[in-house]
């Protein structure tokens, strides 16, 4: 358990855009997918990551959307009919249960009883709340037509939304690395024409001495 926590703790953008760089749309879908079914990940880092690498043209925008609304359905879906058939005591499953409390399914059950649908298309925006909606809906047999509508509505503007501010960060990132080579360039070509004209006036002042040393001392009249 140690060891999962210490790869866990590990996990950062950098590292996840390094997976989708090496396995892509499959990686990413593969990744959200284990985050709606427990897997302790908060789904918006693939998404971010996957929007730096489209910055980056390493990835299609829209291929890569499709791909992680797919990966959020599918696992959301497998959440679901968790919930479904254990009811409460899917807080007994590995990972699912360190990251669903009974105390928050049963909460948003209350607050199925009194939203509705709305539950589903709020909670899908809100880590660590989305998971524990989930299970609610399964757990009280919410009818699933109507979830996976509304949560496949919800997970376009959740998981739009952080591709979107991945896209933005890469091509922010992008700009300022081209702002500090212009910078290097700029640098370099100042370092460059103060060393030249220091090698001139250097050269210079030795011509200039070299002439005065040349010039014959004239002798006092008389002599």
């Amino acid at each position: 358990m140690h060891a999962i926590h210490y790869f866990l703790s590990a996990m950062t953008i950098d590292s996840v855009e390094g997976w989708l760089e090496t396995g892509g749309y499959v990686v990413l879908f593969g990744l959200l997918t284990a985050c709606g079914m427990g897997f302790p990940l908060p789904e918006d880092i693939p998404l971010l990551a996957a929007g730096v690498l489209v910055a980056d043209h390493k990835m299609h925008l829209w291929i890569a959307a499709a791909v992680a609304w797919c990966g959020i359905l599918t696992g959301d879906t497998i959440l679901y009919h968790f919930g479904k058939h254990f009811g409460l005591e899917i807080v007994r499953v590995p990972f699912i249960g360190k990251h669903v409390t009974k105390e928050r399914i049963e909460k948003a059950e209350k607050l199925f009883e009194k939203y509705g649908v709305w539950v589903v298309a709020v909670g899908r925006m809100i880590a660590g709340v989305r998971g524990a909606m989930v299970v609610a809906a399964g757990a009280i047999r919410y009818n699933f037509a109507k979830f996976l509508v509304v949560d496949g509505l919800a997970a376009i503007v959740s998981g739009g939304l952080f591709l979107f501010i991945g896209h933005w960060l890469g091509r922010r990132l992008h700009e300022h690395m081209r702002s500090i080579q212009h910078s290097e360039h700029v640098v370099t070509i100042a370092v460059a024409a103060i060393v030249v004209i220091a090698v001139f006036i250097t050269w210079y002042w030795q011509e200039h001495h070299k002439k005065n040393d040349k010039t014959p001392t004239p002798t006092p009249s008389g002599e």
